[in-house]
């Protein structure tokens, strides 16, 4: 994790300098004003882009989009402009920063998505939503092989808001942009939320979209793969600087059909971010025109129509964004754009908004940043004007991120190590409380060694950097040998029964080998069984293991897979053959973490992580987990649950210490 962002620093060493030599200076005015049009830009692209949301993917859309909104009836039902994930992330965020300040902790963030994310939210950011429920927290949760939308576009278009509040100060943008990148996305998938931030911090004091884009490319590491795709963007151009189609079924080529099948996907990071850099390319500044080549070459549109219309509203101010598209409802009589309403659908416990409020917040945040950072607020001949630190750095708070915990059976050696954010020199970790069982270790932030002693041993450990502390606590679990290694067979979900007493239906011959749920493998291609009952059938998905002896059992653990496209648990249960070879439940069934709630939403299911369960001991031959699924939420045919991995331990000592919060 250091390794990545110390690559990023090191690119943007000169990002200070790209602002003219001189410390650049705005008014307070003028500050304000394009604060509110980037609002009001990113408002108008989106809801301009949304019925062009994916529909041009083979081909581009048509030339004829301009000047218009394609659907008015959201806009009607509001009387303004409505919420929507291009805006509202940014105003959570905006909410958070007076909250917690405007350098809030990763954990402030985990707080802010936990509580107010509860609907409208999907790939990357909903597989980090659910990380932050089992209890991860950012930077963890955007990490690749951990998330595994980790290549999406959903950082680039709910961050612009920390450069926004960083006028002229690029390589703090940069850097800030990065920092909020990482809470769902890893590796080249943060470049275009990095490169757009420093455009935005730019746009502030530079106008031309060519130096913009060159900024934005100087804030990435040389050689990156966004810093490539944008110098092909602009060969493109230059290749056919009156024809955006064929510049357009060039970069689709490249960058869509011939994208690798695993991170192939018309919301990919990468392909979306260059269809940013050709809209801003042909549209050359002009607000319109760009905004309906970010819809008409297609893909994840209104993204791309958000976050460039945003870029352009602090380019040109308010008195540059069209009239027609901020007074679009002319037979309600509007006294302000968008009649000064922002109307939040989707973002739980948060009040509407006004516009004019939201962009005196978010200036107000600015200044508070401007100021912290070596910049100055002084009067000339009566105006104010801000003097910018363009050389500004952002620094990360210093905290211990939580992500998983280690896997430690007894009589196997352990080598486990945490890691930090923000660090700044040296860092010193210790064992704040509780103690390790015999034969593990814990120094310099590596948790190792090797310990006979099965149980759980709730710990905290703290790490410090110069001035700045932080700790996290836990259970440490060290368990019993994995009896499932063990098992004779495999016991999978049957193919389901018709209701009515029809045939069969078996699972299609590609189903993965049952050894799945044993390889230890809990994400990937092919790392899961699903078990799946269709409209109709009855049934139950379960799966467990069988023994040539009697094992004795009082732990079970299990990971899903890809939940937040599948269903859940309507009841769960651990189940045991008895002598007579009658199926019964275990008693003083508890799980570790707290199951996800069956009915509230599917935003807190997460893939790949463990539930342990622990129940009285039983001894038996056979042991199964399963229960009634949940319906799928919009596919009413059929319920459905996968799973990666299955184990299976002895009774755990103390487990009544696993205790979820």
């Amino acid at each position: 994790m250091k390794s990545g962002l110390g690559r990023f620093l090191l690119g943007m060493l000169a990002a200070g300098a790209l602002i003219a030599a001189e410390r650049p200076k705005i008014s307070v005015a003028e500050y304000q004003d394009k604060v509110y049009a980037s609002w009001l830009g990113q408002c108008i692209g989106n809801i301009y882009g949304l019925p062009h949301e994916n529909r041009y993917i083979d081909e581009p859309g048509p030339d004829s989009i301009r000047n218009h909104y394609a659907d008015l009836t959201r806009l009607q039902k509001a009387d303004g402009c409505f919420s929507d994930d291009d805006t509202d992330f940014e105003y959570m965020y905006l909410h958070g920063m007076e909250k917690f300040g405007p350098e809030p902790r990763y954990k402030d963030i985990a707080s802010l998505w936990t509580y107010h994310v509860r609907s409208a939210v999907w790939i990357a950011n909903r597989a980090a939503l659910a990380l932050m429920h089992y209890g991860y927290t950012p930077p963890i949760t955007g990490v690749r092989g951990i998330n595994e939308h980790w290549f999406q576009i959903d950082p680039q278009l709910i961050n612009e808001i920390w450069a926004v509040t960083a006028p002229g100060m690029v390589r703090y943008a940069a850097e800030k942009s990065l920092w909020a990148a990482r809470i769902t996305a890893d590796d080249w998938g943060v470049e275009p939320t990095v490169h757009y931030g420093a455009m935005y911090a730019a746009a502030f004091f530079e106008k031309d979209v060519n130096k913009l884009i060159d900024i934005g490319t100087r804030s990435l590491p040389k050689g990156s793969r966004f810093a490539r795709t944008v110098e092909d963007m602009k060969a493109l151009y230059r290749k056919y600087p009156n024809d955006w189609r064929k510049a357009r079924a060039e970069m689709a080529q490249k960058y869509y059909v011939q994208e690798p099948a695993e991170t192939k996907t018309i919301w990919n990071a990468n392909l979306n971010g260059a269809a940013g850099i050709l809209a801003l390319l042909y549209g050359q500044g002009d607000f319109q025109e760009t905004l309906d080549l970010a819809c008409a070459i297609g893909f994840d549109a209104d993204n791309q129509a958000a976050s460039m219309a945003g870029l352009l509203g602090v380019v040109h101010g308010t008195k540059g964004l069209p009239r027609n598209l901020l007074f679009p409802l002319p037979d309600r009589n509007w006294k302000e754009p968008f009649n000064d309403t922002y109307k939040n659908f989707t973002r739980y416990g948060l009040p509407d908004g006004r516009l004019t409020d939201m962009a005196r917040r978010t200036a107000a945040l600015g200044e508070k940043i401007i100021l912290a950072h070596g910049g100055r607020k002084v009067t000339e001949n009566g105006v104010e004007y801000y003097v910018i630190n363009p050389d500004a750095q952002f620094k990360p708070p210093f905290e211990v991120p939580v992500g998983p915990a280690p896997i430690i059976e007894a009589g196997k050696p352990v080598k486990h190590s945490f890691t930090t954010v923000g660090a700044e020199g040296r860092v010193t970790w210790t064992l704040a409380s509780g103690k390790l069982p015999a034969g593990l270790t814990f120094r310099n932030g590596v948790l190792s060694g090797s310990t006979a002693t099965a149980g759980v041993f709730p710990i905290t450990i703290e790490a410090k950097s110069g001035p700045h502390s932080d700790r996290i606590s836990f259970p440490l679990i060290v368990r019993t040998p994995n009896l499932a290694l063990t098992a004779t067979e495999i016991l999978t979900p049957q193919p389901p029964q018709r209701a009515e007493g029809g045939s069969q239906r078996r699972e299609p011959a590609s189903r993965p080998d049952p050894e799945v749920l044993r390889d230890g493998r809990v994400r990937g291609e092919r790392a899961a069984l699903r078990g799946t009952v269709r409209r109709g059938e009855t049934g139950r998905v379960q799966w467990g293991y069988r023994w040539a002896e009697s094992q004795l059992i009082g732990v079970v653990s299990f990971s899903p897979s890809q939940p937040q496209d599948e269903g859940w648990y309507r009841t769960l249960a651990v189940e045991y053959e008895d002598g007579s070879g009658a199926w019964r439940p275990v008693q003083d069934l508890r799980a570790y973490p707290a199951l996800p709630a069956v009915g509230r939403n599917e935003y807190d299911k997460a893939n790949g992580v463990e539930y342990i369960l622990t129940f009285a001991p039983v001894r038996t031959k056979a042991i199964r987990i399963g229960g009634e699924l949940a319906p799928v939420e919009g596919r009413a045919r059929e319920r459905s649950m996968s799973l990666a991995e299955l184990r299976v331990y002895a009774p755990l000592p103390n487990a009544e210490q696993l205790v979820s919060k």
